[in-house]
């Protein structure tokens, strides 16, 4: 490949219009730009930064253009993480255009405020962009129409296109001679693509059709080039030496002496963060990684560390557990009136308690991230899922202004959420800075876990108060943890009623769609967690946590008064009040959770007798956001041996409403890889923090699910028109609660915390 270097550097829009832009799509207002006309662009490769040939393209919006052989590029502002986003996305926009899919190809485009939010996380991608990129899509086929109708010499009325050609009559000319011949001019203003009708389901020729995934070929071919893969000449490799705690510590001294018997070892440097992202790292600096790993191991760093070098994981728990006790903090999501008073009054009333521990990534490709100054510009070239926030954040590491700084696209070995925080990008932007040329950082496995933005651990408090008849009268739901909004995009914080802000990925699924009376949930930012480490997103954030509670208590409250749990939970998915739903995200509310956890408790035999020791357990959740809900359902069959503790689970059943579904081999695997993630959460993986750092950082004592311990999974979507919504995220949110519930009707045995560990078990069963 030739120099990654060799991309034409943009230029950015002022610090205010980018405000402006992310303001705006944040508030859910994509909107395309129109560009005139025939422009020429440079060719890159999928998921690749790459040199290429100057085409001439019709671009009737900045989303893809068409060249004169047919060729439809799409530019795909999302990160590539082996979720095939961009076939998703490529397939919206080549549906309505009617191009031929043969002909189409993606282009992952650098940071540039044109692009408007560069995010990928939240299960978001396709939901965000289905109607900007259809309506793209149709804008371009109409235009094509008009003027292949001229060079036909027939009226645009009597013409249709399909398969990347205009036909009439028997006629038919390919967009690539129309892009050739024609006079292109037609362009569209945000306004007008916001009017343009989009086709009906039935129309739809890729949507929902299993065709070959775009980006296959470069990730099995060996030309999908990651993070982990940049080069330029003249760079040298740098890995850093990490302090003893996240924040607070100060380098005393570097005492390097030993490296320097290394051959091609070069210097240790204190980096200086005017950002505060990583203070007290220390950057060492050779002619190769294998020699930059060694010297680290070598170079003896002294720091001064503040309090947190003293904090463990169950400071952190007691702390979550004395802001639930204060009913003064906090931010209040959901607040009808009564809860007090329904649950003084009760019949009959219960509290309990959930817990889990942190949770690291564990990406398969460590954090890295190449960095050099470039005419004036910083390029960053790395893997990352939200440049929007990066950007700002290494521009102020470095004390550029934006416009300063762009951050160059590849594929991800792994996000997870990772990678939606750029704070690894920081220290490689500032050891390049510190020696005037291209540094390229990478982390081995533990210091990418030592400086890991991880799932916070969590404590929440959830009470349920009952009437006659067993009717639930109020639920009251308080959670503590780490709030990774605050700290990565804390202009992204939503206020509740008081004006008081709150994390919503640190509370969502709290807000659920059962109808239990008064309700009220309550959110509260762990202020010691923050002080111990970054607060991160993991793979459903905030849902994670929060549907662990409330699918355990919902099980809980059903047994409590003698009640089914499917049963119980269909009588409180009445779709009354606020949990109707409305159009177009969230269009027939509780009903339709209702109909994919009937199909899911059928599928897997809900009701029937099991073998001693084996149990059904359920739960059913809306997958992440109530403004764009995943109706979700899992039945989990486990066995539990008593002797030992250990829990097997047989099978996973999960029955999926995620409306419209694009791309469906990728929507399987998505929710597949999201079902075992949850698994592995439950049973198998997390640590926690010791002295300030966390126990567990590589793979020997952090120990994610295994090939031999994954089960039968069997997966079904409802079949829907209704807007398409997130699945990258999801089904994790409802696995675990099912598994938990499952060792229950097992065993008898209640587990509250996450991860369930054989010992728990065992002192469970103790207590049954």
């Amino acid at each position: 490949m030739d120099s990654l270097s060799s991309h034409g550097l943009r230029t950015s829009a002022d610090p205010s219009r980018r405000s402006f832009l992310i303001s705006m799509i944040g508030a859910g207002v994509m909107l395309g730009y129109a560009r005139s006309g025939l422009a020429t662009v440079e060719s890159v490769a999928s998921g690749t930064p790459q040199a290429g040939s100057i085409r001439e393209l019709f671009e009737p919006t900045i989303w893809y253009g068409i060249d004169r052989s047919g060729e439809v590029s799409i530019n795909i502002i999302r990160a590539e993480m082996g979720q095939h986003v961009g076939t998703a996305l490529a397939r919206i926009v080549a549906d309505e255009l009617e191009a031929d899919w043969a002909k189409v190809r993606i282009v992952a485009v650098d940071s540039d405020p044109k692009w408007g939010l560069m995010i990928t996380g939240a299960s978001w991608s396709v939901w965000q962009s289905f109607p900007l990129l259809s309506r793209a899509g149709a804008a371009g086929r109409m235009a094509l129409i008009e003027e292949g109708a001229k060079l036909l010499g027939v009226s645009p009325q009597s013409c249709t296109a399909r398969n990347g050609a205009v036909h009439v009559n028997g006629r038919s000319i390919q967009y690539g001679e129309i892009v050739t011949r024609g006079h292109l001019q037609r362009t569209y203003t945000p306004e007008q693509l916001k009017q343009i009708p989009i086709k009906t389901p039935s129309n739809r020729r890729l949507i929902g059709r299993d065709t070959m995934a775009l980006d296959v070929p470069s990730k099995t071919n060996g030309q999908g080039r990651y993070g982990i893969d940049a080069a330029v000449e003249g760079m040298i490799y740098a890995r850093p030496t990490i302090p003893p705690t996240r924040f607070e510590s100060k380098v005393v001294s570097i005492d390097d002496s030993a490296a320097k018997r290394l051959p091609g070892y070069i210097q240790s440097l204190a980096l200086d963060d005017p950002s505060g992202t990583v203070p007290g790292w220390v950057m060492v600096y050779a002619d190769s990684f294998v020699v930059a790993t060694r010297a680290a191991d070598l170079v003896k760093v002294t720091w001064s560390s503040g309090e947190t070098a003293n904090v463990s994981e169950p400071d952190i728990q007691r702390r979550a557990a004395e802001l639930i006790a204060d009913p003064k903090g906090g931010a209040l999501l959901v607040n009808d009136p009564g809860v007090d008073a329904a649950l003084a009054s009760a019949k009959q009333k219960f509290e309990r308690t959930y817990t889990t521990s942190t949770v690291m990534h564990f990406a398969l490709e460590p954090v890295n991230a190449l960095a050099f100054e470039k005419n004036g510009v910083f390029e960053v070239h790395t893997g990352n899922q939200w440049q929007s926030v990066a950007v700002p954040l290494v521009a102020k590491a470095l004390g550029r202004s934006e416009d300063k700084v762009v951050l160059r696209t590849y594929l991800i070995g792994g996000g997870f959420g990772r990678r939606l925080d750029g704070d690894y990008a920081v220290p490689a932007a500032l050891a390049a800075k510190a020696v005037g040329k291209p540094v390229k950082m990478v982390c081995t496995r533990a210091d990418d876990m030592r400086c890991d933005c991880p799932r916070s651990p969590t404590v929440q408090v959830l009470r349920m108060a009952f009437g006659d008849g067993g009717q639930v009268t109020a639920m009251d739901h308080h959670a503590a943890a780490g709030w990774p909004t605050s700290v990565i995009a804390p202009a992204f914080l939503f206020k509740d009623a008081s004006g008081i802000p709150y994390d919503p990925f640190a509370i969502q699924g709290a807000d659920h769609w059962y109808t239990v009376g008064a309700q009220r949930v309550r959110a509260l930012r762990n202020d010691l967690a923050h002080q111990v480490f970054r607060p991160g997103y993991l793979r459903s954030v905030g849902a994670g946590w929060s549907n662990w509670a409330v699918e355990s208590f919902i099980d809980e409250a059903a047994h409590t008064i003698g009640v089914d749990p499917v049963a119980f939970r269909l009588r409180l998915l009445d779709g009354a009040g606020r949990n109707s739903g409305s159009a177009p995200n969230s269009a027939g509310g509780a009903h339709r959770q209702a109909a994919v956890l009937r199909r899911a408790a059928e599928k897997a035999g809900w009701g029937k007798a099991m073998p001693d020791g084996v149990g059904l357990g359920v739960a059913s959740t809306f997958g992440q956001e109530r403004a764009m809900p995943t109706w979700v359902a899992c039945v989990a069959r486990v066995r539990v041996d008593r002797a030992s503790g250990h829990v097997f689970v047989e099978k996973l059943t999960l029955v999926i409403d995620a409306g419209t579904i694009i791309h469906p081999d990728s929507a399987g695997a998505q929710v597949e890889g999201a079902a075992l993630w949850g698994m592995s959460m439950a049973l198998f993986e997390g640590t926690e923090f010791v002295k300030g750092q966390p126990k567990d950082t590589n793979l020997n004592t952090y120990t994610p699910l295994r090939m031999g311990d994954v089960p039968n999974v069997e997966i079904e979507f409802l079949p829907s028109s209704e807007m398409p919504v997130g699945l990258g995220e999801p089904a994790t949110t409802a696995v675990a609660p099912a598994i938990g519930n499952a060792i229950f009707a097992a065993s008898g045995a209640r587990l509250r915390h996450l991860p369930i560990r054989p010992e728990a078990v065992r002192e469970a069963l103790a207590r049954t």
